[in-house]
C-alpha cells in the first residue's frame, strides 16, 4: 500500500471521527452552553486524557511501536507475537494499579488541574464525581493504544484511525437521550457525558479484537506474579521501558503545560475553560487529520527503514510527509486566521451557545491557528527521532519549549485573557517544530529534496489569495445574525469551503505544481 493511500485511509476515518466530534461539541454547546459546569466535565475529562497521554498514544506509543517494527524485520512474527504478549502483561496490570490510584485521588487531581473552580463549589465536587467515574477510561484507551501499534505496524490503518468514532457516537448519545432523563430525574444533566465516556472506550477497545485475532495478534494477558515476572524480563519490554522514560518526561512536559494553561483558565472569566476546549475541538480537524494520520502511517516505516539500514527511503519519506504537511497544513493556518468567526458560528452558535461564546472561542481559535503549522509538522518530525530511538532529543527541546510557553502565558494572558493561552500554544509549537527540523538536518539524517524553494513559493502564493477570499467573505455576510437562518448559514460555508478548494488547488496547478508527485511517493 502505498504512503498516501495508507495516510488517506487514516484521513478518511479521522475526517469521519472529527466530523461526529463536531457533533457532539455542537450538542454539548447547544444543550450545556459554557458554564461552571461544563468546566467541570471538560477538567475531569482532561484528568484521564492527561494520563492516556503517558500510558496510551503518547509516551507508550512512541517507545513501543518502533521497538515493534525492529523486532518484526529483524527476528520475524514469533518473537515479536512474544513481545506483544509480554508488554500487554505488564501494561494491563501497570493499568489496573493507576486507576485504582487514580480514583482514590480524584479530589487531589481536581485541586492540581484546576483549583479556581472552588469558586463555584458545586461545579468542583462535580468535578471530582465526574473524574472518580471517568478515570479507568485510560484502561480501555491505554490497551486501544497497544492495539493500535500492533495494527499499524501490519499496515492495518483502517481499524485504529475508526475506533475513536465509537467514542463520538456514544457521547452523542448520552447527551441526545440519558441527559433529557437525568433531568426528569432531578440530576443534574451533564452527568450524562461521563457514562458515554465511558460507554466510548469500551466500545473503541471493543472493536479492535476482531483485527487483531485476525492476524493472530490477540494478545495473551498474564495472570499472577510469575507470568509479570517473566514479562519484565523480555528484552523487548525492557528496551520498551528504557525508550518510555525520557518519553515520559517529554509527554509530562507537554501535560504540564496543559496542567498550568487549565489552572490559569479556572482563575479568568467562568467559560474560559470551555472556550478554549472548543476552540481546541475545531482545530482537531486538521492536526488530527494531516498530523495524526502522518504520523500514525510514518511512525513504523521510518522505523522500518532505520532498522533496515535504508537511509534513503528514511529521507525520502520525511521528504515527503513535510511538503505534505506544507501543502495542506499552510492554507488551513490562514483559514483560521481570517475565518475563525464564521466557522465557529455554523459549528457552535445554536441553544445555550451565546454571541459572546462565539466571539471568545473564535479569538481563542486563531490563537492556536498562529501555530498550526507547527503542531502538524511535529506529527512528521518527532517521528524521525522516535524511528531511531532517539527520545531524549525531543524531550529536551519539549522542555525549553514549555520554559518558553510559560514566558508567553505571562507576557499575553494579562492582556488577551485566554486567547493569549492559545496564542502561547501556537508559538511554542512553531518553535517547537523548528527546532526538531534543525535537529534533523544537523544530524544529517533528513537531506531536503530539490525543488524546496519553488515549492515553497507555489504554495505561499496559493494560500495569500485563499485569505485574501476568505477574508472577503468573512466581511460580506454577518454570521452571526444568521443563526436564524441555520440551514442557509451551513449552505453558504459549505460553498464557500469548496470555493476555496478550487481556488486554491487551481493556483497549484496553474502555477505548475504537480500533485501526481505525492500520490507516486
Amino acid at each position: 500500500m502505498s504512503l498516501l493511500k495508507s495516510a488517506s485511509t487514516v484521513s478518511l476515518w479521522t475526517l469521519a471521527s472529527r466530523i461526529t466530534g463536531l457533533v457532539r461539541e455542537l450538542l454539548i454547546a447547544a444543550s450545556f452552553g459554557a458554564s461552571a459546569l461544563t468546566d467541570a466535565f471538560n477538567v475531569a475529562f482532561r484528568i484521564p486524557n492527561l494520563f492516556r497521554r503517558l500510558f496510551a498514544e503518547g509516551a507508550f506509543s512512541q517507545a513501543f511501536v518502533p521497538v515493534l517494527a525492529a523486532s518484526k524485520a529483524q527476528h520475524g512474527e514469533e518473537v515479536t507475537r512474544q513481545a506483544v504478549n509480554h508488554v500487554a502483561t505488564l501494561l494491563a496490570w501497570s493499568l489496573l494499579v493507576l486507576s485504582l490510584l487514580g480514583v482514590l485521588a480524584a479530589p487531589f487531581l481536581v485541586w492540581a488541574m484546576a483549583s479556581g473552580l472552588k469558586q463555584h463549589p458545586e461545579s468542583y465536587e462535580a468535578a471530582i464525581q465526574m473524574t472518580r467515574f471517568m478515570f479507568p477510561y485510560i484502561g480501555f484507551m491505554s490497551m486501544v493504544a497497544l492495539s493500535a501499534g500492533i495494527l499499524n505496524t501490519w499496515k492495518k490503518f483502517a481499524i485504529p484511525a475508526a475506533t475513536p468514532v465509537l467514542l463520538n457516537m456514544a457521547m452523542i448519545g448520552a447527551a441526545w437521550f440519558l441527559a433529557p432523563w437525568l433531568k426528569s430525574q432531578g440530576i443534574q444533566a451533564i452527568y450524562a457525558l461521563p457514562v458515554g465516556v465511558m460507554l466510548g472506550g469500551f466500545l473503541q477497545l471493543a472493536l479492535q479484537i476482531p483485527a487483531l485475532k485476525k492476524i493472530g495478534l490477540l494478545p495473551r494477558i498474564g495472570l499472577g506474579f510469575k507470568a509479570i515476572r517473566q514479562a519484565a524480563s523480555d528484552p523487548a519490554s525492557r528496551q520498551i521501558a528504557s525508550l518510555m522514560l525520557p518519553a515520559l518526561l517529554g509527554v509530562g512536559v507537554a501535560q504540564i503545560s496543559l496542567l498550568i494553561n487549565t489552572q490559569i483558565a479556572s482563575y479568568l472569566a467562568p467559560g474560559s475553560v470551555s472556550w478554549l476546549t472548543y476552540a481546541d475541538r475545531l482545530m482537531e480537524f486538521p492536526t488530527a487529520i494531516l498530523g495524526v494520520a502522518l504520523g500514525a502511517v510514518l511512525m513504523p516505516q521510518l522505523a522500518a527503514a532505520k532498522a533496515n539500514g535504508n537511509q534513503i527511503e528514511y529521507a525520502a519519506m520525511l521528504d515527503w510527509g513535510l511538503r505534505l504537511v506544507v501543502l495542506l497544513a499552510l492554507p488551513c493556518a490562514a483559514a483560521l486566521l481570517v475565518f475563525a468567526q464564521p466557522l465557529v458560528s455554523v459549528l457552535y452558535h445554536y441553544g445555550a451557545f451565546t454571541d459572546r461564546d462565539v466571539q471568545q472561542t473564535t479569538l481563542a481559535l486563531s490563537g492556536y491557528g498562529v501555530g498550526l503549522l507547527g503542531l502538524v509538522a511535529i506529527k512528521v518530525l518527532a517521528p524521525g527521532y522516535y524511528a531511531s530511538q532517539d527520545i531524549k532529543t525531543p524531550v529536551k527541546i519539549a522542555v525549553l519549549v514549555l520554559c518558553f510557553t510559560q514566558i508567553m502565558n505571562v507576557v499575553l494572558v494579562p492582556h488577551l485573557a485566554h486567547a493569549g493561552l492559545a496564542l502561547s500554544i501556537g508559538l511554542g509549537a512553531l518553535l517547537n517544530a523548528l527546532w526538531l527540523l534543525v535537529g534533523l538536518l544537523r544530524k544529517g539524517s533528513y537531506k531536503p529534496s530539490p525543488g524546496w524553494l519553488v515549492f515553497a513559493a507555489r504554495v505561499l502564493l496559493a494560500t495569500l489569495l485563499l485569505a485574501l477570499f476568505l477574508a472577503w467573505v468573512a466581511a460580506s455576510f454577518d454570521w452571526l445574525a444568521m443563526r436564524q437562518q441555520a440551514w442557509s448559514r451551513l449552505g453558504t460555508m459549505g460553498l464557500v469551503l469548496m470555493g476555496s478548494a478550487m481556488l486554491y488547488f487551481g493556483c497549484l496547478r496553474l502555477s505548475g505544481l504537480r500533485l501526481q508527485s505525492f500520490v507516486r511517493r
